[in-house]
């Protein structure tokens, strides 16, 4: 019986080809763009990381560039994170990183340079043999400049016989990810979902991602991997909600809820969202407290709780369907609910416009992801139709009566309504 080489035996922990599945390893053929796109928890990361060190450890000339949407992305994921260069491959061979220079360096001579997205003209200049771009579809793309970074990295790809780039990213229907897609035959797009590596993750995140985005658009899209197209001549667009959304809201000077109560305890939601206003005199939708199915004691307390817990200065609560029953009930769930009852003219079209145009302008932002609430408002269409998940829109009204009257107080009269 032939005996396996030493050396083989001590890499064998840390070879890829091993322990990465087949969807995470790099494909055959003579491509130049790597695109993976894949839901979260899919090891796009890992896959990234691993394809940068097989390049490094086989090529000691080769110069990498490492891109991400921010330098602190960049250098906190993808060289000391978790799944990071300095995390992987056999400790004799890691690199070590030289932040002062913002360079990673190989025992054998390899090396990467870390970039942002943020700044398309650090990349005018350099060049590379190889390249890998971290979560592409979250780049700024504001002025253009996602693109500006991609063109000025590809410009200065020319390094070696065979220079080649991977891009890792959840899929999201921005500018820089549909262009790459439709590049060319130089272009292998691989797909994934966030259960494919299930078996990796902790049973409870599992869980806690199919509660919260089950049965959603976005939900597809974070979870499964999945490529959302938007309605033509939606009001709202999956990019512009993007490029809407930060993770977290400044401390708010004023917080409003805004609230579409049901017609009936079986019919639609009780739309509840938070929102509210800092000293930028920029909006942010803060929470998406609604409930499905709920008597009116149960979304009347909802509401009652979504305004103690973010201490809201106001309530505005549409009173079409149940007038003074609205205002009563809410006032039985809290005495000193800082209630607003506001009425929409029956029988116009959807005036949600005014709303939407906020958002063009940069007026308005997401603090957290609103599966539910983002799937109907890009399911608002120009006129009054709804081509969104069910029947109403209670979310989305909710979230219109909000931002109207944070930011437009008297001038419009929201209402998204159905002919």
């Amino acid at each position: 019986m032939k005996r396996i080489p030493e050396q083989e035996i001590e890499q064998w922990p840390y070879d890829w080809k091993v322990w990465g599945r087949t969807s995470q390893q790099a494909p055959a053929g003579d491509w130049r763009v790597w695109l993976v796109m894949a839901g979260r928890g899919f090891g796009k990361t890992r896959l990234g990381a691993e394809w940068v060190r097989k390049v490094a450890e086989a090529h000691p000339d080769a110069r990498i560039a490492l891109v991400g949407a921010s330098l602190h992305e960049a250098r906190s994921v993808m060289v000391e994170g978790e799944s990071g260069l300095l995390s992987i491959g056999a400790p004799w061979q890691r690199p070590v990183l030289e932040s002062s220079v913002r360079r990673v360096v190989w025992p054998n001579g390899a090396q990467a340079f870390l970039y942002s997205a943020g700044e398309p003209e650090s990349l005018r200049g350099p060049q590379h043999s190889h390249a890998w771009c971290d979560e592409i579809a979250k780049w700024d793309n504001s002025s253009n400049r996602a693109m500006a970074v991609w063109d000025n990295l590809l410009m200065g790809l020319r390094l070696g016989e065979d220079p080649r780039l991977v891009a890792t990213t959840t899929p999201r229907p921005v500018p820089l990810v549909t262009r790459i897609i439709g590049d060319g035959d130089d272009v292998v797009v691989t797909r994934g979902s966030t259960f494919d590596n299930a078996s990796n993750l902790p049973a409870r995140f599992v869980q806690a991602m199919e509660r919260s985005f089950g049965g959603t658009t976005l939900g597809r899209q974070e979870l499964l991997g999945e490529m959302i197209e938007d309605l033509a001549g939606a009001l709202w667009s999956r990019s512009l909600i993007e490029n809407a959304r930060e993770e977290a809201a400044p401390p708010c000077t004023r917080v409003v809820v805004g609230v579409d109560p049901p017609a009936s305890a079986h019919g639609d939601a009780c739309g509840i969202v938070v929102c509210g206003i800092g000293d930028d005199r920029i909006a942010r939708v803060l929470a998406d407290c609604s409930v499905e199915q709920a008597s009116p004691e149960r979304w009347a307390r909802a509401v009652a709780n979504a305004a103690g817990a973010w201490s809201a200065d106001r309530v505005v609560a549409e009173a079409n369907q149940g007038g003074e029953m609205v205002g009563a009930v809410l006032r039985a769930a809290e005495a000193t609910l800082p209630l607003r009852l506001v009425h929409a003219s029956r029988g116009k079209t959807a005036r949600a416009e005014p709303v939407a145009a906020l958002y063009e302008a940069g007026r308005v932002r997401h603090a957290g992801l609103f599966p539910k609430l983002e799937d109907e408002l890009c399911g608002l269409m120009p006129g009054g139709e709804y081509l969104g998940p069910g029947r109403s829109p209670d979310r989305a009204d909710a979230c219109v009566w909000a931002l109207t009257e944070l930011m437009l107080g008297q001038q419009a009269e929201p209402r998204i309504w159905f002919e």
